[in-house]
């Protein structure tokens, strides 16, 4: 793959093995015998990229096709992104070395706005234009998937078209669609055109916002004769089990994130807390059989080497076979001093056998997310988590030797008070105490850790229609929560930075007309904007008043029952009805159980084939 350029330009700069592939298990083939071409981008560093289960589960659907060739992309770093640009080397596949311009189709992941940027400098660094309208080319294709799709309008203009929900079976379908669409000579709107037709594939080019005179969508049209869906509904997959797993996977030659097998115990979440967008955006629940789970975990420890491995989902303490799955892979990694973690753990269903599987092998750190400090507040976000279900967790592992755990919150929640704000600090406290009162070895101390992050009201969630608070009363809640716990030395308080929450609200509830926003953004040098090393947050300020826009139209403004969002044409399968039945429920403090406890009726089964019922 090393060409003269690249071998010019990877000593100078930073973590060369970021640009250079040539990894275990990475996929090569002969350009000459394959028929498709795709470049898969994170548009964020390799270390990050690289640790994103999605990105693996599709590069390993698309290169079993042997008539397929998938390779991956990465952001440059800026010391990397400057040689490349004085040496005039385009943005390549890791694979092949390749310019990705010369491919059939550029696939975006998009999970976090802040990488918004990063997809404009991408393009650009690829030699590409922007906009699609300035791409009249019927190739490279510009596509884009990922959580942020569920509302892709401030990214509209510049990709060709978004896939809503989950992408093996949908991505190989509009390949199949554009390997016709070029052996017949189509043009590339008479392939947007049919593509469009493909459930969960939304084209922004075929619908037109219509804006009222202060700001707000009067509607978001068809445009006629398109054909185009009223509704453009997620994909999922359907069957766990049939679902691809990449047992064999690529094994980084530099550190990553999460460096370590990742077993995906199911998808979506019984839970229904009000804020939690990927708890609604990827119900209905469906899970892999525990038989399959222990050898898919297995076969990956032996293919990697690696010497930990997680059970990942939403939730993984919901998993109905937990402890027997635990107990399997445990027979397994304890002998071979393998670690087994499970990240995603809640307070009300961590146990003592639970508690005694984990630390067969290895004790890490415990991490719990309360989100809120009282019980009105977190029945009030449907959290569905008692104190006493917390304190009786933290019980059980400070007995058990555990001398640290994390507690997450967040500040600004919908009818959040400065008593919920206080409550947090008298949380963190109980928490310590029942250290004092249940630890057998106090020499060792104990590590609490408070963090807080700024609420943003996300798209499809029963809090779309909230305003986020503004800059200067998150703050003043911060000083508020961090002088009630200035004199408690064993308590560490970390709070989010506000200004990309900030954004990140402007950006995730956003229309069409952002666009200009982020071009200028990034003609301005943005990029990069999820590390501190380059986001300026003035540059983002000076962007939005320079195309007319204010921030706080969108972050900070409470939306009425009728009004159209930008997304109102796309759906995951949860009923606008619903999410506003949670959201009044919300303020009466009612809770709303949980999937497995009983069905409430939010829609989300109807994307279940032969009647089946979720959680």
């Amino acid at each position: 793959m090393m060409n003269r350029t690249l071998e010019y330009i990877l000593p100078k700069v930073q973590k060369p093995a970021r640009y250079t592939g040539g990894e275990y298990n990475a996929v090569v083939k002969d350009k000459r015998e394959v028929d498709i071409r795709y470049a898969l981008c994170f548009p964020d560093t390799y270390e990050i990229g690289m640790s994103n289960l999605g990105c693996r589960i599709l590069y390993g659907v698309m290169n079993q096709r042997p008539d397929v060739w998938c390779e991956r992309c990465f952001a440059p770093w800026g010391d990397m992104e400057e040689e490349m640009r004085r040496e005039g080397l385009l943005l390549y596949g890791l694979e092949s070395g390749d310019p990705i311009a010369d491919f059939d189709i550029i696939g975006f992941s998009l999970g976090y706005e802040m990488a918004y940027t990063n997809v404009l400098n991408m393009l650009d660094l690829a030699g590409l234009a922007l906009r699609s309208a300035d791409r009249p080319d019927f190739s490279p294709l510009v596509v884009a998937g990922g959580t942020c799709c569920y509302n892709p309008e401030p990214l509209a203009p510049f990709v060709d078209f978004f896939v809503l929900g989950e992408g093996e079976e949908v991505t190989l379908e509009y390949i199949d669609l554009y390997r016709q669409a070029r052996d017949e000579g189509w043009s590339k709107e008479e392939f947007l055109l049919e593509a469009a037709k493909i459930e969960g594939i939304y084209v922004p080019s075929l619908y037109e916002p219509v804006y009222r005179p202060d700001g707000t969508l009067e509607s978001v049209d068809i445009k006629p004769g398109s054909g185009a869906m009223e509704t453009v509904t997620k994909r999922i997959v359907q069957d766990m089990d049939k679902a691809y797993f990449p047992v064999k996977t690529i094994i980084p030659s530099t550190e990553i994130v999460h460096d370590r097998v990742m077993l995906e115990l199911f998808r979506g979440c019984i839970r229904g807390c009000r804020f939690c967008q990927a708890g609604y955006a990827y119900r209905p629940v469906r899970s892999r059989s525990p038989e399959l789970l222990a050898k898919y975990g297995k076969e990956a420890i032996e293919d990697s080497g690696y010497q930990e491995m997680t059970l990942s989902s939403l939730s993984s303490t919901d998993y109905p076979d937990l402890l027997p799955l635990c107990d399997d892979l445990l027979d397994y990694c304890a002998p071979r001093d393998i670690g087994l973690s499970l990240p995603s753990l809640r307070a009300d269903t961590f146990s003592m056998s639970l508690m005694e599987r984990l630390q067969r092998v290895r004790r890490g750190g415990l991490t719990f997310a309360p989100e809120a400090g009282t019980q009105r507040l977190r029945d009030a976000i449907n959290k569905n988590l008692r104190e006493e279900d917390l304190l009786t967790s933290c019980r059980t592992a400070f007995a058990g030797g555990w001398s640290g755990v994390k507690l997450y919150f967040m500040l600004g929640l919908p009818t959040e008070t400065d008593e919920d704000v206080l409550g947090i600090a008298d949380l963190a406290r109980k928490v310590y105490f029942t250290w004092r009162e249940y630890s057998p070895n106090k020499a060792r101390g104990v590590r609490i850790t408070v963090s807080t992050s700024w609420f943003v009201p996300k798209p499809h969630t029963a809090f779309q229609w909230e305003a986020q608070i503004p800059v200067e009363e998150y703050q003043r809640r911060v000083n508020l929560l961090r002088d009630a716990l200035k004199r408690d030395k064993s308590i560490t308080y970390n709070w989010h930075d506000p200004q990309t929450s900030y954004l990140e609200a402007i950006l995730s509830r956003g229309d069409r007309r952002l666009a200009d926003v982020l071009e200028w953004v990034w003609a301005h040098g943005g990029k990069m904007d999820s590390w501190t090393e380059y986001f300026d947050y003035q540059r983002w300020l000076d962007g939005l008043a320079a195309c007319g826009l204010d921030g706080g139209f969108y972050a900070h403004r409470e939306r009425g029952r009728g009004e159209v969002f930008p997304w109102c044409r796309l759906s995951t399968g949860v009923s606008t009805d619903f999410l506003w039945r949670e959201r009044e429920a919300c303020y009466q403090s009612v809770t709303t159980p949980d999937c497995r406890t009983r069905c409430s009726g939010c829609g989300a089964n109807k994307l279940l084939e032969g009647g089946r019922t979720c959680g």
